[in-house]
């Protein structure tokens, strides 16, 4: 990466994406401008460019309290910041420090078992939204990534087209890590590119998630309708998030 390219990274969204245009099983496509997904926003970011409208009209932040500190969200100003730890009530959060296969898939089932009440209040934050809404994480990978994939699940968002989303990280990681300042934190002689291909989107991890949402009925729909999503409400998601096939 060229001393611009590290330039670049760090004043702009690097790991961001519209999950708009995605297939369903039916043909329908997921409405652009509805939800966005990235990283961590820093201050002085750039806009981006490309995005149906910024800056969103909420954000989700799922960081944990040490991520955030006492610094107001760099969106603050401009959009309704809500903060939601994903983690906070999470069983052995420490799986959130193996990037291992393996851990990963251990670290998404504790998110979705010990904190299915925060899943559900970011889907009616969405829902609710006079606008898009970003969600974010540090990385924009793995709470972001459970979350990403309960909203295009619910919606009828075809499997191969989720793991699709989950695995783009991959392509953003290293100016990622660049952005985190992650090479200034590492001792003398460990590879950045060997960490990044531990935090790696490993496909299994995230298809491990649409495999517990296959054992409800209707799926992920039926998973948020199991921790108290109403018919209604997923009703008007399918509305708010597809066009018409």
């Amino acid at each position: 990466m060229s001393s611009t390219d590290s330039a670049d990274a760090v004043n702009e969204l690097v790991n961001l994406r519209d999950l708009g245009g995605m297939p369903t099983g039916d043909g329908a496509l997921t409405r652009p401008g509805v939800v966005y997904r990235s990283d961590a926003p820093h201050a002085g970011d750039r806009d981006p460019e490309g995005m149906p409208q910024w800056p969103p009209a909420a954000v989700i932040d799922l960081r944990e309290g040490v991520e955030v500190g006492e610094v107001e969200h760099p969106l603050a100003a401009v959009s309704a910041v809500h903060h939601l730890p994903l983690l906070e009530d999470v069983a052995e959060a420490e799986s959130a420090d193996d990037y291992t296969t393996n851990g990963l898939i251990t670290l998404y089932a504790n998110i979705l078992d010990h904190a299915p009440k925060k899943l559900v209040e970011a889907f009616r934050i969405i829902l609710d939204a006079d606008g898009p809404v970003l969600v974010h994480c540090a990385v924009g990978k793995d709470r972001t990534g459970v979350l990403s994939a309960l909203l295009l699940s619910a919606a009828g968002v075809r499997p191969d087209a989720i793991v699709a989303d989950y695995v783009r990280t991959d392509e953003n990681m290293m100016r990622v890590m660049k952005r985190l300042n992650l090479e200034a934190q590492l001792p003398p002689g460990v590879d950045l590119e060997a960490v990044m291909e531990l935090m790696s989107a490993p496909t299994e991890a995230i298809e491990s998630v649409l495999e517990r949402f296959a054992e409800h009925p209707d799926g992920a729909a039926g998973w948020l309708r199991t921790h108290g999503a109403t018919e209604t409400e997923l009703r008007r998601w399918r509305a708010r998030f597809l066009d018409a096939a």
